[in-house]
């Protein structure tokens, strides 16, 4: 199976690896040539951590990069599924969407890997409906194993099928979600980001301290490490859709800190800097 990814950004370089490691056949597309190159160093950088890791070896690198291509150009993206990874705005969405269905066609599957915008919503102002579909990844996407389908009203049996056939062939594990405000993880979840910044706002502990509290639980990462991994931007854009879309409910409330963050171009690692710096 082609694949086309849309957006090279962190998320949409993760899919696009994992979709090669599986042996597709992948076209990375992004407007920005400095996004795509550093996607590119990336891709290159965590196959080399994964052989390091003794996970993938010499040749398993060299047949993964192969089956890569980096694009600026729309027209490239000529696929059997395309899985769109940019910006959370459905008017962005919906255009994007638009250029590549004149390019492929009604054979094409059109997924998304929206955090909150309803898909059918998406599929609704959609030329092709019934071929559209939410393959919802998570950060990083080379290392989650879970991967959500999401079925829009629209979405017909056979496309949310061969989603599923999809991400069981990158060795995912998958759930299917109905389409409902946040699916399933990002319900969940939001309250781990939202309760972490009410912390933080009442002076209880700094946000370093509550990430170290939250990793001596368990997990992985804490709430602030996480939303700079993410993109600050992109977790603030998730928690206001999911506000919007469960009628202003103050539990899923956005948080003036984060909010103060994204204006001042603080959306994390990939600016250098978040709720923590980083080197870039």
């Amino acid at each position: 199976m082609k694949i086309g990814v849309i957006g090279a950004g962190v998320m949409g370089r993760g899919i696009a690896q994992v979709s090669a490691m599986a042996g597709h056949s992948v076209v990375l597309f992004d407007i920005n040539f400095d996004v795509l190159q550093a996607a590119e160093q990336g891709v290159t950088k965590n196959l080399a951590k994964a052989i390091e890791l003794g996970k993938l070896d010499e040749a398993g690198m060299k047949s993964t990069l192969s089956l890569l291509q980096f694009t600026n150009s729309i027209a490239d993206v000529k696929v059997d599924l395309i899985i769109e990874a940019i910006v959370e705005r459905l008017d962005v969405k919906s255009k994007v969407l638009a250029e590549l269905a004149e390019i492929n066609g009604e054979d094409t599957i059109y997924a998304s890997n929206t955090s909150s915008i309803p898909l059918t919503q998406i599929a609704a102002g959609f030329i092709y409906p019934s071929k559209v579909v939410g393959i919802h990844y998570f950060n990083p996407a080379h290392i989650m194993k879970l991967v959500e389908v999401i079925s829009a009203e629209q979405t017909s049996p056979e496309v949310l099928s061969k989603a599923k056939e999809y991400v069981s062939s990158v060795n995912k594990k998958c759930i299917v979600a109905k389409d409902a405000p946040g699916f399933i993880v990002n319900r969940v979840a939001r309250h781990f980001y939202v309760e972490g910044l009410k912390i933080l706002e009442e002076d209880v502990a700094s946000h370093d301290v509550i990430d170290d509290l939250v990793r001596s639980s368990g997990f992985k990462m804490g709430p602030f490490q996480l939303m700079d991994l993410i993109g600050v931007e992109t977790n603030l854009s998730v928690t206001e859709s999911m506000y919007s879309l469960f009628n202003y409910d103050q539990k899923f409330r956005p948080n003036r800190i984060q909010q103060k963050k994204v204006q001042a171009g603080y959306y994390g690692r990939k600016s250098g800097k978040g709720f923590y710096t980083y080197d870039k």
